[in-house]
């Protein structure tokens, strides 16, 4: 137990830096202190919140002497909802943040020579807002207005933060969920509590391809049975014209896991379509696909001017999802192959090679750290390789893999500077690292993409 601090101590702080969730670092007799929504060169009052014998953490009581830097968050949840960290931030230093994020995460797990890496300037975006294509809004029932809400949990905790307008949210996907809600209770059914684990509706997932307006609604159920299906359903109809798909997914377990395996299709499409630097992909219920439409645009460009492929060169696209980056560079490669464990994403991403024309693509379902080895026995030898892993990063049977079997060139997209820079410790044994390239994909928020070009060194 810390002796330095105690939970309730009121202190005064001199903020040096953000960390990595993008709060405020200080320090009391050398002793480090994670403060939410303090930024760097401001002097604070804070109070303790929770200590541990290494660091403390603790709330913004008062900002004593304010940074040019802080502006007024727009959002009227900001205080409350754990989905953003940093709209008290001016956008350009939000940028700024992003690339030094990078930077520390290399200082810490010091993949070799990593001060001589090139770390380029971060890409943002000219309108930083209203830019997510997907919500996910858990649903509880509020005992106090005997009515149903949506919205996100406050931070680290099971307390839902009701929301009816979110400023990072696509504006379709917000009208679509308050609808929604008005719906449910309209019809009074029952909302899943799971303290009880019983009731019915656990979520709304609603996404749109804003290319193409084309808007899924998902109903993520406790049970299969979904009561006033039909009249629901009809509704629906009348009152969001863009609704072009209507899914159910059962959620049966008490799990953190938003979806189950079990999707059933209600009403409409069974996919909805979006466009891509002049592609068009079919996005089914659990396919991976980026938040940010725009940003993915210039993520995709930057993983393609890495990747540099020549007509004679094969690749891999590794955690494929619907086959986006892969597909993307179809037109230029020998042989593009991918992977992902969902199978539904496999079957999407067949189905968009088909659509688009390609016969010289392969997907197939699996791991890439049980396929890769699987096909290098069978004699496939991929010239180049695209990675775009969870926030876990690579998993250490592929990264055994990649090192023994070095390609002559690997992409690594991470949207998880830590998980990168400790992969690039291994990596960085058979590979020369070129660049890295952050993007803003998450406009507001304290997380962040990196496309890394390595060149095999050897």
């Amino acid at each position: 137990m810390n002796t330095q601090v105690a939970v309730g101590q009121t202190l005064q702080l001199q903020i040096k830096r953000l960390g990595i969730n993008g709060e405020g670092i200080g320090y009391f007799k050398r002793l480090i202190i994670f403060v939410p929504k303090a930024l760097p060169g401001e002097k604070i009052t804070a109070k303790i919140t929770q200590t541990n014998p290494k660091f403390a953490q603790a709330s913004l009581i008062k900002v004593l002497c304010k940074s040019s830097d802080r502006v007024t968050p727009p959002c009227p949840f900001y205080d409350r909802c754990g989905g953003c960290q940093l709209q008290h931030l001016t956008y350009n230093k939000q940028l700024d943040f992003k690339q030094d994020l990078l930077l520390q995460a290399l200082k810490k797990y010091r993949p070799k020579g990593y001060q001589r890496y090139q770390v380029k300037p971060t890409l943002g975006m000219s309108e930083p807002w209203y830019y997510r294509n997907k919500a996910q809004f858990q649903l509880r029932y509020n005992p106090k207005t005997k009515k149903a809400e949506a919205g996100l949990y406050e931070a680290n905790s099971h307390r839902l933060v009701a929301i009816d307008d979110c400023p990072v949210q696509e504006k379709t996907t917000q009208k679509v969920i308050n609808t929604v809600v008005q719906l449910i209770n309209k019809y009074e059914l029952p909302i899943y509590d799971e303290r009880k684990n019983s009731g019915i509706l656990k979520t709304l997932m609603v996404r749109i391809g804003v290319k193409t307006n084309e808007v899924q609604l998902v109903f993520i159920t406790h049970t299969k049975k979904l009561l006033k299906k039909n009249t629901l359903i009809n509704e629906i109809n009348q009152r969001l014209p863009e609704v072009v798909s209507i899914m159910q997914n059962v959620q049966d377990k008490k799990s953190s896991q938003i979806f189950g395996e079990e999707t059933i299709h209600l009403w409409g499409k069974e996919t909805i379509e979006e466009q891509l630097n002049d592609l068009t992909f079919d996005l089914s219920t659990r396919a991976f696909f980026q938040l940010n439409p725009q940003q993915t645009s210039i993520l995709y460009d930057e993983a393609i001017k890495a990747l540099n492929i020549t007509p004679d060169e094969t690749v891999v696209d590794a955690y494929c999802g619907v086959g986006t980056i892969g597909l993307s560079v179809a037109d230029k490669a020998k042989e593009v192959r991918g992977m992902d464990i969902i199978d539904q994403a496999i079957e999407d991403a067949k189905r968009n090679a088909q659509k688009m024309g390609y016969t010289n693509t392969y997907y197939e379902t699996g791991t890439a750290e049980k396929l890769l080895p699987k096909w290098l026995k069978e004699g496939f030898t991929p010239d180049s390789i695209i990675v775009d892993p969870p926030r876990t990063g690579l998993d250490d049977k592929l990264l055994q893999t990649l090192v023994a079997t070095p390609p002559k060139k690997l992409v690594y997209i991470s949207c998880n500077v830590s998980t990168l820079a400790k992969d690039l410790r291994k990596l960085a044994k058979v590979f020369k690292v070129e660049y890295l390239q952050s993007v803003d994909m998450f406009p507001q928020t304290a997380r962040c993409e990196v496309v890394t070009k390595l060149t095999r060194k050897f």
